[in-house]
């Protein structure tokens, strides 16, 4: 058994799997909620402040720097304390920062609140994995990351019907100061069941301290920079189509804008549909890379389908679905490649600071994609962001079978 492996509980109960499983896939749905606070308020951003798609983008971007760079230092954090006060104090800065951008009178008030938003958001991936992996028994681990995944798309989905909602009934003030309730709500559900986390919550450090090197040792190994670099492709990738796919839906096809976002609701309910069914699949074998490589292919299909406007319009919402779904599909492998990817040299003392910059990934992929896109978006080349999306997918592809190699040529006997 690898080190890995042997780190996580061996045969919890059901219930205290579950219980863990439940309590942290809500707090990273929250997190994920608030990603799609701001991207559909896009349009009343621009109308209110002058902004062209580029200056909405960088909100995102603002949003997701200042997250990767808090994630790589969070996990340090992580390691040392626990995750159950991160967790609580990220939930804290989302709500804030919402708040903050309820009461905006200016651009630069917009960044700050993006800011702020940010660093909130950067604690989840350290704190959340580090959790389920020392708290969830190791054969459920698959199914663990699969819900994990799941209510984070759940999140992203519930977001933008939640604000444009209200941004439609109200004022996008009103949507702003809605979702900061909503942390306020998920922040108070964490407060009260505290007691079922609280022996994961202490210093975790001295009784898991990394087995090699010192604590940088990690930044070493190759394997953890493909993963950070397999992160970085496929998020960006989602990143396009998180900010722009109803506008570019809307003018490549003539269709509403409603029916346009619909489309974007496909894929996240796809991706989360994929992701359930994929838990099934994450345990089995040693080869997670296969699975995501298969998948990623065809969601890379979907979107070469839609780049080419070959396709009829009442096919685009089919077509985001089954992206979705292909998406999603991968993310409890992924998860289950990183883990055993990076952590089996440092034991489970690391979880936090790998799974940290690694997951930053994510965000620099997010941070990166709203400016690149955002220019297409601005010079007309609708098209061209899912051109874009279908390449940066298949970039994915080529770097998940790399870990997948790099990961069983380093694995202990």
């Amino acid at each position: 058994m690898s080190a890995a492996a042997a780190s996580a509980p061996a045969a919890n109960s059901l219930r205290s799997d579950a219980t863990v499983i439940s309590l942290v896939g809500f707090a990273h749905g929250t997190s994920h909620f608030f990603h799609f606070v701001m991207p559909p308020l896009f349009p009343w951003f621009m109308r209110d402040f002058g902004l062209t798609f580029t200056q909405a983008g960088v909100l995102m971007t603002t949003f997701f720097v200042v997250s990767g760079i808090g994630q790589a230092l969070a996990g340090f954090v992580v390691d040392r304390v626990g995750g159950f006060r991160v967790l609580a104090g990220g939930v804290t800065l989302l709500s804030l920062g919402a708040m903050f951008l309820s009461a905006a009178q200016s651009y630069w008030m917009l960044l700050l609140g993006a800011a702020v938003m940010g660093i909130g958001n950067s604690v989840f991936h350290p704190a959340d994995f580090t959790l389920l992996n020392k708290r969830v028994s190791t054969t459920r681990l698959g199914h663990a990351f699969s819900v994990h995944g799941l209510t984070g798309n759940l999140g992203w989905a519930a977001a933008p019907i939640f604000v444009i909602a209200l941004a439609n009934a109200w004022s996008w003030r009103a949507a702003t100061f809605g979702a900061g309730l909503v942390g306020v709500v998920a922040l108070s559900f964490l407060l009260l069941n505290r007691h079922l986390l609280a022996d994961a919550s202490g210093p975790v450090a001295e009784r898991a301290a990394p087995r090699k090197g010192g604590s940088f040792a990690f930044l070493g190994v190759g394997t953890v920079w493909l993963c950070f670099a397999f992160f970085f492709v496929a998020v960006m990738a989602f990143g396009g189509l998180q900010n722009f796919a109803p506008p570019i839906l809307e003018r490549s096809y003539g269709v509403t804008l409603a029916f346009a976002t619909s489309g974007l609701t496909a894929y996240l309910l796809g991706s989360a549909v994929g992701t359930g069914i994929g838990g099934f699949f994450a345990s089995q074998g040693e080869r997670q890379e296969r699975l995501i490589a298969i998948a990623l292919g065809a969601a890379a299909v979907c979107s070469v389908a839609l780049a080419t406007a070959s396709v009829p319009a009442w096919s685009i919402v089919a077509l985001m679905g089954m992206m979705g779904f292909g998406v999603g599909f991968t993310g409890p492998s992924r998860d289950i490649l990183v883990r055993r990817a990076a952590t089996s040299t440092f034991g489970s003392g690391a979880y936090g600071r790998i799974y940290g910059f690694v997951y930053s990934g994510i965000d620099s992929g997010l941070a990166l994609a709203p400016i690149i896109f955002g220019v297409l978006m601005d010079a007309g080349r609708y098209s061209g962001v899912l051109w874009g999306v279908a390449t940066l997918q298949t970039l994915a592809i080529i770097v998940a079978l790399a870990v997948g190699l790099r990961a069983r040529s380093r694995a202990p006997a």
